[in-house]
């Protein structure tokens, strides 16, 4: 507690008060004794009301200010003889708490900006250079975020601080900077480093930076592998990386690398799955041993791009023998059915030698399902189709699918008369062969029941069913065979619209109307899989 009078002059101070200011005794100028901010406050409280106050606290108002490291608020009380006693109140650790619960409050905001910006990607590149336009504007004058080295050179995203990131490629080894081998490769796990400025190498320093002052290198943890490193620089004219700071850079870089390690991880799926596309993608087939094929898919699922339909043709190795073509639909559909139709196309491409033998194939096709631990059975129909003259001869056997439909030359379609047992259910598969020709301009279409089960149309669940197909048909006769799988895609996709339905596959065979005798890719698998 202090007192002062009317004319500023210290009329009492206790111990505490004296303990904290030495220079305030009776009789003593305010002024010479207590700081400036409790002065002037003081001589604001004496000016009459009448009197408008200069800028800063109103009289009778709690004023604050510092005396050496500590904070201090002071509370007036107007005394009756025209002194103010000054009831002086520590209010360090207070300030000290709320400091640090808005430094929380603003770091928990950052954390959260920055996890909602990292996994809002799941593009590589543009996480290193999000993460490192963050750290710099953040934690430190500049940041660097490198990645492991896919070859001789570091990748190496570079940021100064209200600059914007910049990429390249390093020639330098982690080795010449302490702490930088050890974060890339991430096991065992290293904590922070810092590092001494003039043991970095000059590719460490951005250009126009200036003199370094400090530098931290932290992990960059990923999902069981190593995401790589974040450095940051500060210069001479910033304050050094204290523990606390070095701490919340490790929180950050735990959030950076596990965005990092997704987006490698998902460019990584995606590669794998580009490439494996492109294997199960068919080449262009026109004319196959003076045959003309066609075919078409559509996913149950329009981001999807595989399933459980599939077709499969396979051009004859020795000329004037027929070509297999396989139209199957498995059980389910997604990854697994994918998976399925994996094994069955490649258990029917190992069995070619016997392709004469549809019954064969399929019961050694059966067998091999029903060891496997796959529960998933399958329908399919296989079809050997060879060049006879100016016409086509099929044979077409359907093993619990749906039956091949013939269109003649005058619009008239048939069911070719083949039935069976599906695959991969039962002990013995049993199915039918028959013989059927194709004059020039007929064809014989393959499809899965997909399409004829597809629901939609004005009401909005009605199938589209084999009598609407079979309509769609007849006025495909003479077509060409893509424009017959055109055309029945065509009419289920306006039948289903936007709403769901399952996989769809058509495959056309077609006996040409003129005599084209050469093949087009006819030494050539051409595979497909929905």
């Amino acid at each position: 507690m202090l007192v002062a009078d009317a004319r500023s002059a210290v009329v009492f101070a206790n111990e505490a008060a004296g303990a904290v200011f030495p220079g305030a005794r009776p009789g003593s100028a305010l002024v010479d004794a207590v700081p400036t901010w409790l002065s002037t406050a003081h001589a604001r409280h004496l000016l009459p009301e009448t009197v408008p106050h200069p800028p800063g606290p109103a009289p009778d108002r709690i004023v604050q200010g510092r005396v050496g490291d500590r904070a201090f608020e002071a509370h007036p009380s107007a005394g009756k003889d025209g002194t103010v006693v000054w009831w002086l109140v520590d209010d360090t650790d207070h300030r000290l708490a709320r400091e640090a619960l808005r430094m929380e409050r603003e770091r928990t905001a950052f954390l959260t900006k920055a996890s909602n910006l990292l996994l809002s990607s799941l593009n590589l590149d543009r996480c290193m250079d999000v993460t490192a336009q963050m750290a710099s504007e953040h934690l430190a004058d500049a940041a660097l975020v490198i990645a492991p080295a896919g070859g001789p050179e570091l990748p190496v995203v570079t940021c100064l601080r209200g600059g914007a990131p910049s990429s390249s490629r390093v020639a330098g080894a982690p080795e010449d900077v302490p702490g930088l081998g050890e974060a890339l490769q991430g096991f065992p796990p290293v904590p922070s480093r810092w590092i001494d400025p003039s043991a970095a190498p000059a590719w460490l320093i951005p250009e126009g930076f200036g003199e370094v002052g400090s530098i931290v290198i932290t992990p960059l943890p990923g999902h069981g592998v190593p995401a790589g490193a974040l450095i940051l620089l500060r210069g001479t004219g910033s304050s050094a990386f204290t523990e606390a700071e070095e701490v919340f850079a490790r929180l950050f870089a735990a959030r950076a690398g596990a965005a990092m390690s997704a987006a490698r991880l998902y460019a990584e799926q995606a590669s794998i799955t580009e490439t494996l596309m492109r294997e199960l993608l068919p080449p262009s087939l026109h004319h196959v041993s003076g045959v003309e094929y066609a075919g078409g898919y559509r996913p149950a699922q329009d981001h999807e791009r595989i399933g459980g339909d599939f077709y499969d043709v396979h051009p004859a190795s020795v000329e004037g023998e027929a070509s297999l073509v396989v139209l199957g639909d498995v059980c389910g559909k997604g990854l697994e059915a994918a998976v399925m139709t994996g094994k069955i196309r490649n258990t029917l491409h190992a069995l070619l030698p016997m392709a004469d033998d549809h019954q064969r194939m399929l019961s050694l096709l059966n067998t091999s399902l029903l060891n496997t631990h796959n529960a998933r059975f399958a329908t399919m129909v296989l079809a050997s189709a060879a060049r006879e003259g100016n016409a086509v001869r099929l044979r077409l056997t359907s093993a619990g699918h749906p039956a091949p439909l013939l269109v003649r030359a005058d619009g008239r379609v048939e069911e070719a008369p083949t039935q069976g047992t599906l695959v991969g259910a039962l002990p013995n598969v049993i199915a039918e062969t028959v013989l059927v020709t194709l004059a020039p301009g007929e064809t014989c279409v393959l499809y899965t029941d997909g399409i004829t089960e597809a629901r939609g149309g004005p009401l909005g669940n009605s199938m589209f069913g084999e009598v609407r197909l079979r309509r769609a048909l007849a006025e495909c006769a003479g077509m060409p065979a893509e424009a017959v799988v055109e055309r029945v895609q065509m009419l289920a996709s306006q039948w289903v619209g936007t709403g769901r339905h399952d996989d769809m596959a058509v495959v056309v065979i077609s006996a040409p109307r003129t005599n084209h005798l050469s093949a087009v890719n006819g030494h050539t698998r051409g595979r497909f899989t929905a």
